[in-house]
């Protein structure tokens, strides 16, 4: 015989009343409780993936963007919060594109560099869509610290792996956002690891012309 769940009815409680509690209480021990999963970003319904991300304080959210763009996003959302202005949360907001990060800080540089800089490099492996660029601004603008200023660095990998593009490549619109200058091409060139046939961008300052 199973046992009787304490109520919390008054004693003076009708027949009725004290069977509705009953009843009510043995058709909620069926629901299955939906936390954890509900509140995992790998494991709740992609539908609820943009409440989650309200919930997580996320700012930069493109309702276009992949399931596995938007799961990363919200996944790494705390990380970035908690680790604002450190390299860490530059990683992390490079990461939550689904892009490759590589970070230098000003400090690791050799020789050093203008303190509180840092170059951040993202590597694309996947498709590429125009408002990529002022996205990843966006991240690494929320990631990094208020007095620190920062050298992005795009650049698209290929079956044949990664390389310097030539001036001729098309720009950018400047719908998009403002470029101040380019980083040299050796400069980027001793980072990267791998050659090939690729297309880059270099963002000298993500001041944004066309910023909402």
């Amino acid at each position: 015989m199973s046992e009787s769940k304490a109520s919390l009815l008054p004693a003076n409680s009708s027949a009725l009343e004290k069977a509705l509690d009953l009843g009510f209480g043995t058709l909620l021990d069926r629901v299955v409780p939906p936390f954890p999963a509900l509140m995992n970003p790998l494991q709740t319904p992609v539908e609820f993936l943009p409440y989650l991300a309200a919930d997580r304080g996320v700012s930069e959210w493109n309702t276009q963007a992949s399931e596995t763009e938007k799961r990363l996003t919200v996944g790494l959302s705390w990380q970035i919060q908690r680790q604002a202005g450190t390299p860490k949360a530059l990683i992390h907001a490079v990461e939550s594109l689904g892009f490759t990060p590589n970070i230098s800080a000003w400090y690791q540089q050799r020789p050093l560099g203008v303190p509180y800089t840092f170059d951040v490099q993202a590597i694309v492996g996947r498709s590429w869509s125009s408002g990529d660029h002022n996205r990843l601004i966006r991240r690494i603008n929320a990631a990094k610290s208020e007095r620190d200023q920062a050298t992005i660095t795009i650049v698209h990998e290929t079956l044949g792996g990664l390389s310097i593009s030539s001036a001729l490549d098309p720009p950018l619109s400047d719908s998009e956002f403002s470029l101040r200058g380019a980083l040299p091409e050796t400069v980027l060139g001793a980072r990267l690891t791998q050659t090939g046939a690729a297309l880059h961008y270099t963002i000298n300052d993500y001041d944004l012309r066309a910023q909402p």
